[in-house]
């Protein structure tokens, strides 16, 4: 290589070149700078570095460019905008080195830009596309959370006499699980209700819970039975409704219904986790609905029925499984692998069913993100 081809590196670089003095003044400019700024050769001349640069820019470099080179004799990654003679601005990553005498002094300023013109556009159209996910993130979290709402009874009403409280925590902003509940009069004295699980998740999964709702809320009045109530579901779910996998739900039915200074129960399950029973004398103990077969999962399925009665200050509690299997970070150890449901529940006898599920959402909160899965309890409860 020559030595004209080394000045010619220098002149027609694909990056623009200064050298300036100590105080700032330019002493040479390449071809490749003076052609980005649309200067004559040797305009530049005896001009401040400074002149080249936006007002902001000047400050920029009287109190941040300036002073570091001086300290460190280098410098590297600066974006800075150059001004033009007509005026536009041309965004540039700036890197400089100081040299210095044998003495150390600085005798001169060598100065690099880079165009990042190419690089600006590019981070404005990411800073824009970033907006637009984020558009499209909140619309996806308010469409979830409007199917969400839809699929869970606004309020609840319980019969004269018994206190009823619920909660759901949904395991993500950004998808709809297939936890469902509701609460409802039948007649004066009988009130149904029924919380369940659908397996999977997202669209087909909302569609399957909507579906089940509709046809309980159908099948408890024409039907005292609670475990015919789920025949009808099993029924429904078992026609060809172009819902894939996701038609298997467990479930609890029941029926409340007035007698004395309490309510009977009458449940039936399909493989749903027992409840618990909260007892106003300070016990605790499952409800006897283990068993039984998943809705949707055969044309023959079979479901456990149970009775039990509710009397002053017993407090009946249902659940899904994203409280029972939530992880507790112990290993891959679950929240119920070693029964503390029903120690916890212990400990919150006697209860009231606002209390017990404020208590059920301070757990959850506890166990932070081990609660992988939607969770949703309902709980009754007559006052004492």
């Amino acid at each position: 290589m020559t030595r004209q081809d080394i000045e010619d590196l220098w002149d027609h670089a694909p990056s623009g070149h200064l050298i300036a003095d100590p105080q700032g003044r330019i002493l040479h400019a390449n071809s490749t700078l003076l052609r980005w700024l649309g200067y004559p050769p040797d305009v530049l001349h005896g001009k401040l570095i400074s002149d080249l640069l936006t007002p902001g820019g000047r400050i920029h470099y009287e109190t941040h460019f300036g002073p570091l080179l001086s300290m460190r004799g280098e410098l590297a990654g600066v974006t800075v905008d150059l001004v033009a003679v007509d005026g536009a601005r041309l965004p540039t990553f700036i890197t400089a080195n100081v040299k210095t005498d044998a003495a150390g002094r600085p005798m001169l300023l060598r100065i690099t830009a880079l165009d990042a013109t190419d690089r600006r556009a590019f981070e404005h159209e990411l800073r824009e596309q970033r907006k637009r996910i984020e558009v499209e993130i909140g619309r996806v979290r308010e469409f979830a959370d409007t199917l969400r709402r839809s699929l869970l009874p606004p309020v609840l009403s319980p019969p004269p006499g018994l206190e009823a409280a619920d909660y759901f925590r949904p395991a993500s902003d950004d998808d709809v699980g297939g936890d469902f509940y509701d609460l409802f009069p039948l007649t004066r004295s009988t009130w149904g209700f029924f919380l369940g699980d659908v397996v999977g998740k997202g669209v087909e999964a909302a569609v399957v819970t909507g579906l089940a709702r509709y046809v309980l809320r159908s099948a408890a009045v024409s039907d005292d039975d609670p475990v015919q109530v789920l025949r009808n579901l099993n029924s429904v779910l078992g026609q060809k409704l172009g819902i894939g996998n996701h038609r298997m739900c467990t479930l609890i039915y029941g029926n409340l219904t007035k007698r004395g200074n309490g309510f009977d129960v009458d449940l039936a399950s399909g493989g749903h986790p027992p409840p618990l029973l909260i007892g106003g004398d300070g016990s605790a103990l499952y409800a006897d609905t283990i068993g039984g077969q998943a809705v949707g999962i055969t044309q023959e399925p079979n479901f456990v029925a149970s009775s039990l009665h509710l009397g002053p200050g017993d407090t009946l509690v249902f659940y899904t499984d994203g409280i029972t299997e939530a992880r507790t970070g112990r290993g891959h150890e679950r929240f119920e692998d070693n029964g503390a449901l029903l120690r916890f529940a212990a400990g919150c006898a006697p209860t009231t069913p606002a209390a017990i599920v404020e208590a059920i959402h301070g757990l959850l909160d506890g166990l932070g993100a081990g609660v992988d899965d939607d969770a949703a309890v309902l709980a009754f409860g007559v006052p004492s």
